[in-house]
């Protein structure tokens, strides 16, 4: 869900090996820290999927504990040095990813483009169009 896009946002902004980075439908994990704990835990509930070793209930504590820490805007300087593709959907994070894209140009980031598309979280009736959009994309790093 939206945590993968998190994790890349972090990821590609600590690693400067990378040539680009992609996010889809990504949230800010750091905004929850404010979620009143019952319903956090009732997200991560939803949210774990394959992930190992972990409760919701863990999950819930380490983003309330790490949330500033957490958040895109610890990202956008680290994101501004590579290309980088933001594909927004209609699930309500697309607010969230179009400020963490003017907070990279801000930052000097002139390789960010962002692209919405009118359909859910996992792209579920657009999975051709979001292939494409990608392929694309990768084509043009060259």
């Amino acid at each position: 869900h939206s945590m993968g896009g998190w994790v890349v946002a972090h990821t590609a902004a600590a690693d400067s090996g990378l040539i680009g980075a992609v996010m889809i439908s990504a949230g800010d994990m750091g905004r929850l820290g404010s979620v009143p704990r019952e319903a956090l835990v009732a997200l991560m509930a939803d949210d774990m999927e394959s992930l190992a070793g972990v409760t919701a209930e863990s999950m819930a504590e380490e983003i309330r504990t790490n949330a500033k820490a957490f958040g895109f805007g610890n990202t956008s300087e680290g994101l501004s040095r590579l290309p980088l593709l933001v594909l927004t959907s209609d699930d309500g994070y697309a607010p969230v990813a179009n400020a963490l894209v003017k907070a990279i140009e801000v930052n000097g980031g002139k390789k960010a483009t962002s692209l919405h598309v009118a359909t859910d979280h996992s792209w579920s009736d657009r999975r051709i169009r979001l292939e494409s959009e990608i392929l694309k994309w990768l084509a043009d790093l060259r």
